[in-house]
């Protein structure tokens, strides 16, 4: 059978047995040096379907080519031939099975707090539970190579504002990302933590952070826009920092040299209107230059909890925020709750919910009528998806 001959079975398939559109999303997202612009110009030839059906069969218009980045189009004439080894169908059942989440701009799952960002990601995948984002949020944010005086600072942050009810969000970087997500975890913790990698949330953030990173999964969220087994190449992080900067209302640079990857969070944060402070560090000390002028330049200066709780519109320490800002929704059960289980955090066919959980036709929507009126679930097309729970969704005025 010719190469031509197994797309058109696999078209066959397809058609026969569909997928949710953001499993084509996902393999897009899968081909060489794909990132989020290229995608949205794909995007605007097709549905993710077609696009993928386009670029499987080599037929990528010269047009298409020439909108894409620079940088892209050496890669874009190798995509017909790197998506013949990819199977849309294989990537999400595996997906499914590592208990890997994935929502797409304009799903009901999709968090809040990015919809109106300017630069939302198409696709995110997670691990842990997304929710946790209806919290407040503050990111914590800094230099890899932390002194000992940052890396307190940043744990005493992280540790005072869980407590306080605001989800801490960084990138599971050594330093300071590391130990602002440790103080996080504290046991007085009244809100679980996020992080924003730039490679794939199979294993996320180096290899010396793997248990961090699985605390973080079990109490929080671990979210990408790139998707599972994917390399962090070092441009992916300056692009996955207007993430950080868009789930934050406030960002806080404890240590940062003149130049680095904290200030293109600033950069990305103050595009967007966010508050940012800066803890002040020794005159002349390397790892706090850039928060010091970041300070003469008119960031707010951070001595403690209570100047990041001011600038989030919540007043003082000790503030617990949770439970006013995070919309209140009735914990399903008897059977919702096990559709609810079933569905977990992909698009889910009713068939699949049917064979999963081993309801019949009136129980399983008996079943998924409550979990709509309880807002937890909705249909779109042949699918089901969660909802995400919203909460305080932008940045404090």
């Amino acid at each position: 059978m010719s190469r031509v001959d197994r797309r058109e079975d696999s078209t066959v398939e397809r058609t026969a047995t569909p997928l949710p559109h953001e499993a084509y999303l996902g393999a897009l997202a899968s081909l060489p040096m794909l990132g989020s612009t290229s995608l949205r110009h794909l995007l605007a030839q097709g549905s993710p379907l077609e696009v993928w059906d386009r670029i499987e069969r080599g037929r990528i218009s010269r047009s298409l080519l020439e909108a894409l980045p620079q940088q892209v189009r050496a890669a874009a004439r190798t995509w017909p031939a790197a998506a013949a080894d990819i199977d849309p169908d294989r990537l999400w059942r595996r997906w499914s099975a590592a208990g890997i989440g994935v929502v797409s701009l304009g799903a009901p799952a999709y968090p809040p707090c990015l919809v109106s960002d300017p630069d939302p990601p198409v696709l995110l995948f997670h691990r842990g539970d997304p929710d946790v984002l209806a919290a407040p949020r503050v990111a914590v944010i800094g230099t890899r190579r932390a002194t000992t005086y940052g890396r307190r600072v940043a744990a005493e942050l992280g540790r005072d504002l869980a407590a306080a009810g605001v989800c801490v969000v960084s990138g599971l970087a050594l330093g300071i990302d590391a130990a602002a997500h440790r103080g996080s975890l504290g046991p007085r913790a009244a809100a679980g933590p996020a992080a924003v990698v730039g490679g794939g949330v199979d294993a996320p953030g180096p290899v010396a952070n793997a248990d961090l990173a699985r605390e973080v999964i079990a109490r929080g969220v671990v979210l990408s826009e790139v998707p599972p087994r994917t390399a962090p190449a070092p441009w992916r992080f300056p692009v996955r920092n207007r993430i950080l900067a868009g789930l934050a209302q406030v960002v806080v640079v404890v240590e940062s040299a003149a130049t680095g990857g904290s200030l293109s969070t600033v950069e990305q944060a103050q595009l967007r209107d966010r508050a940012v402070l800066a803890v002040p560090g020794p005159v002349g000390g390397g790892a706090s230059e850039g928060t010091n002028r970041l300070i003469a330049d008119g960031a707010g200066v951070c001595t403690g909890v209570e100047d990041v709780l001011v600038a989030l519109g919540l007043g003082g320490a000790g503030v617990v925020a949770t439970d006013a800002a995070v919309e209140p929704r009735e914990a399903p059960r008897g059977d919702a709750a096990l559709v609810l289980h079933a569905i977990g955090h992909m698009p889910t066919s009713v068939e699949a919910l049917a064979r999963d959980t081993g309801l019949d036709v009136v129980r399983l929507s008996a079943a998924l009528g409550e979990l709509e009126r309880g807002r937890w679930a909705e249909r779109r097309g042949p699918f089901v998806e969660r909802i995400a729970r919203t909460g305080s969704g932008g940045p404090p005025r």
